[in-house]
């Protein structure tokens, strides 16, 4: 059971930290260097790290509630 709820959320959170990323890579890119490209690498490592690190937090805390 904590299994699937550890996959819907890190896929949840995953999605959402890869989009915004690379959103603001291509914002970055664009106002700083006046090129619109997008850092693949860097929105994937945010998306994994913080799809793992979250959802992990989210059942060390209901673990210590109980």
């Amino acid at each position: 059971m904590k299994t699937k709820i550890f996959l819907r959320d890190f896929s949840i959170i995953f999605a959402i930290t890869f989009i915004i990323s690379l959103v603001v890579t291509y914002l970055y890119s664009l106002i700083a260097h006046g090129t619109g490209l997008v850092d693949w690498a860097t929105a994937f490592r945010l998306a994994i790290i913080f799809g793992v690190i979250f959802p992990t937090l989210n059942i060390m805390e209901k673990r210590q509630k109980d």
